[in-house]
């Protein structure tokens, strides 16, 4: 079975940074997109960031100019550098890879911005 596997959250100051990484291990799949979702406490999952394959990206509004999603396809590793950080980007981040037959998602790593 893949597997996603993130890394990297934490608690951090309002301004700070962070850098999530998610890993996919297991069966070969052809992946069509893999991202970022979060879900901050009593609402539901939203898009953080996206990229596609060919390289094209998507961000949410509220984190543009802010974050940055890359990846490292020989590793399918993709990562999502926080900076910036606003109270309001606490949540649980979840990684999530899209193949052409298939959704994954990791279990979620917590994010929380905080004084």
């Amino acid at each position: 079975q893949v597997q996603l596997v993130e890394s990297g959250g934490g608690l951090v100051q309002p301004g700070g940074s962070l850098r999530l990484s998610c890993a996919a291990s297991g069966s070969i799949f052809r992946i069509a997109a893999m991202g970022w979702y979060r879900q901050a406490p009593g609402k539901g999952r939203e898009l953080v960031a996206h990229i596609i394959n060919g390289g094209a990206t998507n961000y949410a509004d509220s984190v543009k100019g802010r974050f940055t999603i890359s990846r490292d396809n020989a590793k399918n590793t993709v990562f999502l550098q926080m900076n910036m950080l606003k109270p309001e980007d606490t949540a649980v981040y979840f990684c999530n890879v899209l193949s052409t037959d298939n959704t994954y998602w990791g279990r979620g790593t917590q994010v929380s911005v905080s004084s």
